[in-house]
């Protein structure tokens, strides 16, 4: 992926979000509206994308990590072969332990208000 195109997908992302998060109400202002009727984003809604950003973000990480563990495991057994037993038992519990992080964020987000 080049740097130009690194550049356009951010500033896209960055747009959308500013976009999202202007409040229409003037636009749609009418007598005895509330203040959340005319908004875009309402708090709910706010507290909603925040936890899928959040959501998006933890599994990302957990993706990354797990495969880096992977590959470095597997690089190390192509290296040498006979001790592909002691790397193995390592990796898996090495895994699991982030699994483990990644569930706990993943509730602390689905529970968060």
């Amino acid at each position: 992926m080049s740097k130009r195109f690194s550049k356009l997908t951010l500033g896209l992302i960055v747009a959308g979000l500013v976009l999202m998060l202007v409040p229409s109400g003037p636009a749609m202002a009418a007598e005895g509206a509330s203040a959340d009727e005319g908004s875009l984003l309402t708090t709910l809604g706010a507290t909603k994308l925040g936890n899928g950003i959040g959501a998006g973000l933890v599994i990302i990480g957990a993706g990354l990590g797990i495969g880096r563990i992977g590959g470095s495991a597997v690089e190390s057994m192509a290296r040498q072969p006979e001790v592909a037993g002691q790397i193995f038992t390592p990796m898996v519990v090495t895994a699991a332990l982030i699994e483990g992080a990644t569930f706990f964020a993943l509730i602390v987000i689905w529970f968060a208000k």
